[in-house]
Order: structure tokens, then C-alpha cells, then sequence
């Protein structure tokens, strides 16, 4: 898998009105970033604001996605790190699982 396509599924994931209602960005360093706008039911590859921010390697994310490492171990070890309001990311697992 690649950004475009995690982009994709994140488009086909999230919808306007959905159980997710709030904007969290990742930021793969290199590789890009995707931004999902739970409220506006979109999702891109921009810069935008966001009430998270995670940054995490992404083969580490590709890892997490596939169940090959715990996304709790990777913010323990450093892999992951979240900025902004820490309750949005704890809200992304059902997301996450879309996305796999």
C-alpha cells in the first residue's frame, strides 16, 4: 500500500455525519501526510489544521495497520507521537480498522 492509496480508503472510510467527527492528521515525514476531516467527511493529502497530529514512520504505520505492531507499544517506544488533543487519537480505532 501506498499514500494515494490510503488516501482512497480513507475517502471510502469516512463519511460526513459518521461516528468520527473531529480532523486528525498524519504525518509520515517523506512519504506525505493524510488529513481525515471526520466533519466535513473527507479525506487528502493536505497540510491542514487538525485537532491531532500523528507522526509516525510509515513503515511503522503500515506495521500498526496490519496488526504486526500495537499502536499503544509504538507511542511507548517512540515510534508513534501524538500532538494536539490526545482523546482523538484514542478515537481513531475503529477508523484504523477500516484502513487495513
Amino acid at each position: 500500500m501506498d499514500l494515494a492509496e490510503l488516501t482512497a480508503k480513507a475517502s471510502a472510510a469516512i463519511s460526513a455525519g459518521g461516528d468520527f467527527n473531529k480532523k486528525v492528521k498524519f504525518d509520515f515525514g517523506d512519504v506525505g501526510k493524510l488529513l481525515i476531516d471526520g466533519v466535513g467527511g473527507t479525506a487528502d493529502n493536505s497540510d491542514g489544521d487538525a485537532d491531532a497530529t500523528i507522526s509516525v514512520a510509515w513503515d511503522d504505520f503500515l506495521k500498526i495497520s496490519q496488526g504486526a505492531l500495537d499502536p499503544t507499544m509504538a507511542f511507548m517506544q517512540g515510534k508513534l507521537k501524538v500532538a494536539g488533543d490526545m482523546s482523538v487519537a484514542m478515537q481513531l480505532q475503529n477508523l484504523m480498522k477500516k484502513l487495513a
